[in-house]
């Protein structure tokens, strides 16, 4: 079906501004198609695609209904691509994840990485540096530091992982990076890692990454406050 991302593009947050509930009926496959002037077998590949992301599940002899189980974290990635609210829990617990995984990727990193890993951390310090000096925002370069990071441990779990983080976080990210006070504390936090990381130290290392998703949690909760008020 040609025409399916935008299809699905429209349908998601159309379900999202007619404020449907999990567990409520969405409109038959036959209201949809008159809706998006589409043929009902191009909105039953679509809803299929939404069903495989969780975020609606069919009832035999019933109709579709908005999932109870919850969306996946594939489908909250595609939430962040169409400029679709996520829940504010739902990040928090995406923050969480990031956590446990980017410490334990650390550890790993600094027993594991190579020399070009070093290069590639070395250049992303730099980048970082000159954004901050041009009053720029280093959000794009923050995931790039931290997926290099993951990339050394040499784990491609860690990597597959994580970067499903860095795509639902995107545009919060962007918010969270405005503040230049941020960009300097993350800047220097990633400079211990990187420093840590080099020397093979791995309890330096997981003792530097700790430091730095706690700092960074503690910030995230001043960004959902700040998005907040401008909403």
């Amino acid at each position: 079906m040609n025409n399916q991302p935008a299809l699905v593009g429209n349908l998601v947050p159309f379900f999202k501004q007619r404020r449907y509930q999990p567990g409520d009926r969405v409109p038959s496959e036959r209201e949809l198609a008159e809706r998006f002037n589409v043929s009902r077998n191009q909105i039953r590949e679509a809803l299929s695609y939404l069903e495989a992301l969780r975020i609606v599940e069919r009832r035999s002899k019933s109709g579709v209904f908005i999932a109870t189980s919850g969306p996946s974290l594939e489908a909250m990635v595609l939430y962040a691509k169409l400029g679709v609210p996520i829940d504010e829990k739902a990040v928090r617990q995406a923050v969480e994840m990031r956590r446990i995984h980017e410490i334990g990727a650390v550890r790993m990193a600094a027993l594991n990485r190579t020399d070009e890993d070093i290069e590639r951390l070395a250049h992303l310090l730099d980048v970082e540096n000159t954004l901050i000096e041009s009053g720029g925002n280093m959000a794009e370069c923050d995931r790039a530091f931290h997926l290099a990071v993951i990339r050394a441990a040499q784990n491609d779990v860690f990597y597959n992982l994580s970067q499903i983080f860095y795509a639902m976080s995107e545009n919060l990210r962007q918010f969270y990076f405005c503040n230049g006070a941020r960009q300097a504390r993350s800047h220097r936090d990633h400079k211990r890692i990187f420093s840590a990381i080099k020397r093979g130290d791995a309890d330096a290392a997981e003792a530097a990454m700790t430091s730095h998703l706690a700092g960074a949690e503690k910030a995230w909760n001043t960004v959902f406050a700040d998005e907040a008020r401008q909403a």
